[in-house]
Order: structure tokens, then sequence, then C-alpha cells
């Protein structure tokens, strides 16, 4: 797929990844793991615009769109960025602009933009694994305005780190019908919010969150509550496009490393790139990362397509090749470099880690295969 980035993007590009050049070294990243992410480079990115870029300049953002996020999410996946940008900016965003009200924006976005205020969208329930209406969480109204919450939320993503929660509760209904679902701002210290942090296999954080008798005002409601499930769909749709963008900015990186390697490796008195048969690996990696990069770009141009049908193909389509593109360079990548590879001290095994890590987010490979099968078209 032929794309041509307007100036501006190439822009927000450079700036980008002449920053996380300067900031984000591997070494530089494991100091970074001791406290999960770095406030200071969260700061730069405020600096920078890039967490006020997707919403509305009326409400205090920049106007950027899905593009802009897609070149931002590959620069972060190229050094293994650990800061809550797709919790905070990406997720919770997505959720804001769809279901926000302009009041709730208005007050919202500029402390978003400006670094102050994090957020973390807690939709996914241990019951629920990949079923979108799967909702056991509850919200029942109090007597005089406002509601009541309780339940509890599994693997939010930096949940440990936000200010403030979005979160999805039944207010009607079933736990798993379609409707009656609403999405409702959290203050995170509020009375009956309980949290437990904790590391992903990548390194990434998450948080089981619960909700007991956790009081919500009314004003607090995003959107209509009981009609939230299409939100919920669109974010987790912007947020398939992200990790797209972001695993095929770590496949670039573990091809530059496994080239290197080869260059550099010599066995049998001469370096192993010179075996042909691994030179047809590489070259196979190399095709893989470009399919997976024309994927990542369709998932980010589908975001806006208002026809549901075509978005959601797109979108599963995109998260498949993507999953399957990240798996083959990333498992060729550890083989190549042999034992090395699989040892802390050496970068392309986390890259490794962080690619699984996305092909199960938002849904595996194979759910997204089921989906896809079943579709009439």
């Amino acid at each position: 797929m032929d794309f041509d980035f307007t100036d501006e993007q190439r822009l927000l590009k450079e700036s980008v990844e002449r920053l996380l050049a300067d900031r984000y070294g591997f070494d530089k990243r494991r100091t970074y793991l001791a406290d999960g992410w770095s406030q200071a480079l969260w700061g730069q990115y405020a600096e920078l615009g890039l967490l006020g870029l997707p919403f509305a300049e009326e409400h205090g953002g920049f106007g950027g769109g899905a593009i802009d996020i897609m070149l931002i999410m590959e620069a972060f996946g190229r050094v293994l960025a650990l800061e809550p940008y797709l919790a905070s900016v990406v997720l919770s965003g997505t959720a804001l602009r769809l279901a926000g009200s302009d009041a709730q924006q208005a007050a919202l976005v500029p402390q978003i933009a400006d670094g102050s205020l994090r957020l973390a969208f807690a939709h996914g329930e241990r019951q629920a694994r990949y079923d979108l209406p799967d909702v056991a969480t509850t919200a029942k109204p109090k007597p005089g305005g406002g509601w009541l919450l309780d339940g509890a939320k599994s693997v939010v993503s930096h949940g440990d780190a936000a200010h403030k929660l979005i979160v999805s509760a039944r207010v009607s209904g079933e736990r798993d019908d379609p409707d009656g679902i609403g999405l409702f701002l959290v203050d995170a210290a509020a009375g009956g919010v309980a949290r437990r942090g904790y590391a992903l296999r990548d390194g990434t954080r998450a948080a089981e969150i619960a909700l007991s008798g956790v009081e919500v005002a009314a004003g607090d409601a995003l959107g209509e509550p009981g009609a939230a499930l299409p939100v919920i769909e669109r974010v987790v749709e912007a947020g398939i496009a992200a990790t797209a963008a972001e695993a095929v900015g770590a496949m670039e990186t573990m091809q530059a490393l496994t080239l290197e390697y080869m260059k550099t490796r010599v066995q049998f008195g001469k370096p192993i790139g010179e075996n042909q048969a691994l030179q047809h690996r590489a070259t196979e990696m190399f095709m893989s990362l470009e399919q997976g990069r024309s994927l990542a770009i369709l998932a980010a141009i589908t975001l806006d397509e208002e026809d549901a049908a075509e978005r959601t193909h797109n979108i599963a389509l995109a998260k498949v090749g993507v999953g399957q593109a990240a798996r083959f360079v990333s498992q060729n990548a550890v083989q190549l470099h042999g034992g090395i590879g699989m040892t802390e001290e050496y970068a392309v095994g986390h890259y490794f880690r962080r690619c699984m890590v996305i092909e199960h987010t938002f849904g595996d490979t194979a759910h997204h295969l089921s989906r896809l099968a079943g579709e009439v078209r």
C-alpha cells in the first residue's frame, strides 16, 4: 500500500523519533521499568503536544487524526515505550471524544493535554474474555440522582497510574445483553475503589480494579446510560489500530537487530548472514513486516469509516494479519539470534514478549479469525 504523509505528519514523526532516540535507549528503558514508566517523559510528551493530539481544538486539543496516532505508536513500538499513552490518550480519549459532553471535554481535555490528568479505560472482566457485551459490573440509580457501582474489572491497562477511570457498568438487562451498558467517570481515589497494580509479561503495567458501592454523580455518566456498547466497540477498534502500529514499530527494530547480528556473528569462519538459507529467512521477515505495515495503515484509515460492518471487517482483518506477521517476525528474530535472543540482557526477547502481549490484547488472532469466518458479506 502506497501512502504519503503530509509535511505536518512528517514533522510529528521526526520530533517523536528524535525525543525517543535521546531518551529511550534499551538500557535507559530498563531503568524506567523500576517505576513502570517515566513521568519525566510524560511531561515531554505533553510539551510536544502528543497528549492533546487527537482532541478537538475547541476543547483544548490539537485536532489530530488516526494517522497521527499511528505514527506515534509506531515510534513507541520501536523503543518499547512504557508510558500510558494507549490507556489514557487512545482508549480513554476515544471514549471521551465519542460519548463525553462538550462540558465534560472542555473540563478534562486541557488537563489530559498538559499531562496532569491520566485516564484508564476499565471494561474487561474476568468472565468475559473477548466478549464486549459481557458486563457483570452494575450501576444502580441512587435516590435523588447519581449511581452506585459494584463489580470488578480485570487487566486494566495502566489502571494503577490513572487519576480517573472510565468504567463500563450495566444499568439494565442480563449480563451479556448488548443493550443496558453505561460508561461512567470514576475518581480512582473514590471510596469503594480498590486497585492492585502489576507488571505484565512484557513489563507494561495493568491493574485489577474492585468497585464496592462507589458513588458516581449523575453528571459523570458519559453519554446515555444503557447505550454505550457502540462506543466501547469504537474504543476497542481504536486500540487495535494503535497496537497494530506499535507492533509494526517493534517488528522494524527486530528486523534491524537481526540483520545487524547476521552481519557480525561469525561461525565457521564467516558471518552467518552469508548463509543463503538465512538470507531467505530474513527476506521473509521483511515481507511479513511490510504486509503488517500495510494492514496497520488500513486499520488507521478505517477508523473513520461510517459503515460499521466495513469498519469491523477491516479492523478484524488488520488484527489477524498484524498478529500473524508479528509472531512470524518475532519467532524468527529470536531463532536467528540463537541463545542470546532468550536472555534478559538482550533486546530482541523483550520485543518478542511485547508483540505476544499485543496479539492477545483486544482479542487474539483466533478470536478475530472466528469473527471473519462468521461474516456474511
